[in-house]
C-alpha cells in the first residue's frame, strides 16, 4: 500500500494560516484587532493568514491571542527517561548525539570501472 506523499511547506503554511483565519472570524475579531491583542503588527497576522512564513514568536503570540495555544504541550511530548540510557551512561543523560558507527555508513553503490 503506498502512502500519499506528506505534505509540503508551502501546503502547511496555507493551511495553517486558513485555519487561524477561521477561528480568528468565528471569535469575530478583524485582523487588526488580533495584530492588537497578539501584540504583532497587522502586515504580520496578514502574512501569516496568507500563509507566509513568519517568525514562530509571532505564530505562538497569535495563538494565544486567539485562545489556543494549549494543545502546542502535545505537539512535543516531554522526553521521558529511558533506562537503558541511564545503564549505559552510568546514570547521566545524554548530552549529545553520537557519530554513527563504522557498519552503519551505507557502502559506497557499485559503478562500472570498479
Amino acid at each position: 500500500m503506498l502512502l500519499p506523499p506528506p505534505p509540503s511547506d508551502t501546503t502547511i503554511l496555507f493551511e495553517l494560516g486558513r485555519r487561524i483565519q477561521r477561528t480568528r472570524l468565528d471569535l469575530n475579531l478583524s485582523q487588526a484587532r488580533l495584530a492588537e491583542e497578539a501584540g504583532l503588527s497587522l502586515p504580520t497576522v496578514q502574512r501569516l493568514e496568507a500563509g507566509s512564513s513568519v517568525q514562530v514568536l509571532s505564530l505562538l503570540r497569535v495563538l494565544r491571542a486567539l485562545g489556543i495555544a494549549d494543545p502546542l504541550h502535545g505537539l512535543l511530548p516531554a522526553p521521558g527517561v529511558r533506562p537503558m540510557e541511564l545503564l549505559v551512561h552510568d546514570g547521566a543523560r545524554r548530552r549529545r548525539a553520537s557519530t554513527p558507527a563504522a557498519s552503519a555508513v551505507a557502502p559506497k553503490p557499485w559503478t562500472w570501472g570498479d
